[in-house]
């Protein structure tokens, strides 16, 4: 299915709303000429709470799939640093329209709430920065087993994450095996970031993962990257290539585009390279069998 066709562009200028929810203001400039709202015809969706057992708050979720539809091959939805905003809702109303149970969830509102600050740094430092890598991995399990148990095929999984979760996505591919994976622009290197200063609660970053992979995972990179240098995306490429064998992995770098380039709420959009970026993904998952 075109994707194209499913997308509802919003010009007002300025405008923050959409008919589902809201844009996070600490990404910065809304560009409203670009922004895209894909219809829910045809879809069921819902907003929810997983639960996730114990004291621990439940698990928030956005859940998109065909109209009526049952043993769906299912996308797990890894959210960019704002958490759980219309942005990635959107990209779970994009994969639904594809034929998948997309269920997008929020490991992060779990612990803060980031649209309580005004910027990017300040959501890292005062939030991200405290969210151990081993309780969103097991935030990620959660939403897998919710799935295989509300109308998705559990033989047939995916998990894709954009900016932090897009880190995540690499991190769950060596935690767990699913049938694919694929990172959109989640730093590779922590140590060349800065982002990820306690080694406790941050143990390991996709540098560190070439032989532990146990789910075949697509990592899709900006060339113009300034939070993710192209030196680091080279050195995972290399190692990538080293292993002696392993699940498959791939690494495509779009030279034109710069962090968060899928993201048509903002000014770093850049709609050719997310355009060939998205058709890579779905061909990654397709030839996963997902």
């Amino acid at each position: 299915m075109n994707n194209q066709s499913q997308h509802d562009h919003v010009h007002e200028s300025g405008n923050r709303h959409s008919a589902d929810g809201e844009y996070s203001p600490a990404a910065g400039k809304f560009a409203a000429d670009t922004v895209a709202h894909t219809t829910t015809e045809g879809l069921d969706t819902d907003r929810l709470a997983i639960p996730v057992g114990g004291d621990e708050s439940p698990l928030p979720a956005y859940v998109a799939r065909p109209a009526g539809g049952t043993d769906l091959p299912t996308v797990i939805v890894l959210p960019e640093i704002f958490g759980l905003h219309e942005h990635i809702a959107d990209i779970a109303r994009r994969l639904a329209h594809e034929g998948y149970l997309a269920v997008a969830i929020d490991p992060i509102a779990r612990h803060g709430d980031p649209g309580s600050f005004t910027t990017a740094d300040e959501i890292v430092t005062g939030l991200l920065q405290a969210i151990p890598d081993a309780v969103v991995m097991r935030d990620i399990d959660r939403a897998v087993a919710w799935a295989g148990d509300n109308g998705g095929n559990p033989d047939r999984v995916a998990v894709t994450g954009f900016c932090w979760g897009g880190r995540w996505a690499w991190l769950y591919a060596a935690h767990q095996k699913v049938n694919a994976a694929v990172a959109w622009y989640g730093i590779i290197d922590g140590t060349a970031s800065g982002a990820y200063p306690d080694p406790t609660t941050f143990p390991r970053h996709p540098a560190d993962l070439a032989e532990d992979l146990q789910t075949p995972i697509l990592g899709l990179y900006g060339g113009q990257d300034p939070a993710i240098p192209l030196e680091t995306i080279t050195a995972l490429k290399d190692r990538l290539a080293e292993r002696s064998g392993g699940v498959d992995a791939d690494i495509a770098v779009f030279p034109e585009a710069g962090h968060a380039f899928f993201a048509d709420y903002r000014e770093t959009y850049h709609p050719p390279s997310a355009a060939m970026a998205w058709t890579l993904a779905l061909k990654w998952l397709r030839q996963q069998g997902v």
